[in-house]
């Protein structure tokens, strides 16, 4: 079984203008609901493809159960910790052939006693995982070390943990070697203290990064495509030519694929390849994380990854 583990959950509301200004009513030409707290959207994800996964978490008030009522219908467990608050609902602005803004607040009220009562359901659904799922952004009260013990834990066990965060939350989960670590450029220029000027020293620094602390690193550099290392190899990922409704969540669907090749032991560049098949389903939709299966299958055999 795949697990989940969102420390800051949240869903997103998505609307698709033409243009966005200030001071006038804008009609949207159309909209939809999404996942989108990491990793819970992996778990949707997942769903979709009729994977099974058990998601955990914080969560609070009505858009927390509108995210639980979204992942159960895709055939996620579900098991939260409630806490005061609200899950976050972030509104996506797409505007056609510009990109998209998400404007977000962090509503989630985390006690000591939420904390120690998400450890005990971690600890009990790591009895039967697979493969862990975590990252994202921590709520306010939720101590750094919170992916750094998660990670621990699944570690300890022999569990493999898709770790996805940035900043000071990624620096401290690293502490504990996750199987595998996603940042994107700005992310990883944020480790290196200095930004990469060719894919060339992208792949020098995921080098780093996997000797280092023995992780497996995906580098999404965008339109660019993306580059990775792991203990079976270093590898390019040629972008994929298609049509970008929304980039949101494009990213977590690599997350869902690579969990999905740890979890089954399949090879790491067959996670790639059904990982990044995902990611380019999810940028021909609207909603965050979500993606047509036909979509899914027309582009897994286009995946194009280059031995370096």
């Amino acid at each position: 079984m795949i697990v989940t583990l969102t420390p800051n959950t949240a869903i997103d509301y998505t609307l698709q203008v033409e243009s966005f200004g200030l001071g006038s009513t804008i009609r949207a030409l159309d909209s939809a609901w999404g996942m989108g707290g990491k990793a819970a959207d992996a778990s949707w994800i997942l769903g979709k493809l009729g994977i099974p996964s058990r998601a955990l978490g914080f969560a609070a008030g009505l858009n927390g159960r509108r995210m639980e009522s979204m992942l159960r219908e895709r055939g996620a467990e579900t098991d939260f910790v409630w806490v005061d608050g609200e899950t976050r609902l972030n509104s996506v602005i797409t505007v056609a052939g510009e990109g998209h803004s998400t404007i977000t607040s962090s509503s989630l009220k985390v006690s000591s006693e939420d904390l120690s009562a998400l450890s005990v359901r971690y600890q009990k659904a790591l009895e039967g995982a697979s493969c862990v799922v975590t990252g994202g952004s921590l709520p306010a009260d939720v101590p750094i070390e919170f992916f750094m013990q998660a990670i621990a834990q699944a570690h300890e066990r022999g569990i493999p943990v898709i770790f996805d965060s940035s900043g000071p939350a990624l620096a401290a989960g690293l502490k504990s070697c996750p199987a595998l670590i996603k940042p994107n450029l700005a992310e990883l220029s944020h480790w290196l203290g200095f930004m990469p000027s060719s894919r060339s020293e992208v792949e020098q620094a995921a080098r780093k990064l996997h000797d280092e602390y023995g992780t497996d690193v995906i580098v999404t550099l965008g339109e660019e495509g993306a580059v990775a290392v792991s203990g079976e190899g270093a590898y390019f990922i040629h972008p994929v030519s298609t049509s970008v409704v929304s980039a949101a969540g494009a990213g977590d669907g690599v997350l869902a694929g690579m969990a999905l090749a740890y979890s089954r032991g399949e090879s790491f560049e067959h996670g790639l390849r059904r990982g990044f098949a995902l990611a380019g389903a999810i940028l021909k939709t609207l909603a965050t994380a979500d993606f047509r299966m036909e979509d899914y299958q027309e582009l897994l055999p286009q995946i194009r990854i280059t031995p370096l």
